[in-house]
């Protein structure tokens, strides 16, 4: 008997604790939901995205002691775009990521991406976080808005995983936000100090969001990581109840990494969710950059 009452117990008391950690802010039904178009639903319009040919081409800034490389995508054409800062994450500016910075510049976009860990020598996939680098992600904001291609005076930061804490550093730490990042953009986040001990990790986020003013869009898939996802929900919850401008888009049925995983895994929700977060991406983007138009 004892043991029956106890495994109800604990049962009821899993059932409230999901219960509590399910947002239906977050995954609503009906028409006052994120994801809700009244012009599809009413009138049976879909949205046409933007669609552009894009070229890509490698540059190089100077950063301390180093020269950083990076990579260059914008529309294939000879007008002025926008400017975006792409930075990834652990895994390094490799052919996966290199693919998603050339959708955003598809969008109508200069994209500049640098690639930190190889201006470094910093293996791919690091465990350890080397704050060097966030130096470099700050001067490339110099280095794409010093581009005669660009038609605005500020970038949004745009990045995922642990870039995500790479550009907040560079927004806070650096000062960016006050001269030269318009808007904060990232797929699911590293928001806490990669050498923060594993508490700090599970249950906190970076005190550098707390400083965060800039307009911030964050995707994440339902099935994240319960450690990754807990930090950014009680940072974006954090952000919401000091009157900052922030959204939080938690895609159904999909988990981490749903941009990059490869054909062989990749699934129709994966797919999905890459393409409606990109476009949402970029209407935000484009609309927090006219303020900055030149």
């Amino acid at each position: 008997m004892r043991t029956i009452i106890i495994g109800a117990v604990l049962l009821a008391l899993s059932l409230n604790l999901a219960a509590q950690e399910y947002t239906p802010a977050q995954n609503p039904v009906g028409p006052e939901s994120w994801w809700w178009d009244e012009q599809w639903w009413e009138e049976g319009q879909i949205p046409n995205p933007d669609n552009h040919p894009v070229r890509v081409e490698w540059s190089e800034y100077p950063s301390g002691d180093v020269t950083v490389p990076a990579l260059v995508a914008r529309p294939d054409d000879d007008r002025p775009y926008p400017a975006v800062l792409y930075q990834h994450g652990r895994r390094g500016l490799d052919e996966l990521v290199q693919r998603q910075v050339k959708r955003i510049a598809a969008r109508g976009f200069v994209v500049l991406a640098p690639d930190v860990y190889s201006a470094h020598f910093i293996e791919k996939l690091p465990i350890e976080h080397d704050y060097v680098v966030e130096q470099d992600v700050s001067l490339g904001l110099d280095q794409l808005l010093a581009r005669p291609d660009v038609s605005t005076r500020r970038a949004c930061l745009v990045s995922h995983t642990r870039g995500g804490y790479m550009t907040l550093k560079a927004a806070t730490t650096h000062k960016r936000q006050s001269d030269a990042a318009a808007c904060y953009v990232a797929w699911y986040p590293h928001l806490q100090d990669p050498n923060a001990p594993e508490p700090m990790q599970v249950y906190r986020y970076a005190p550098e969001i707390d400083q965060l003013l800039l307009p911030t869009m964050i995707f994440i898939g339902e099935q994240e990581q319960y450690q990754r996802r807990r930090s950014i929900e009680t940072a974006v919850t954090s952000m919401q109840a000091a009157g900052r401008q922030v959204q939080l888009v938690v895609y159904p049925g999909v988990g981490r990494g749903f941009d990059f995983r490869p054909p062989h895994v990749r699934t129709l929700a994966d797919d999905l969710a890459s393409q409606d977060a990109v476009q949402r991406a970029a209407r935000f983007m484009r609309r927090t950059l006219k303020t900055y138009a030149k």
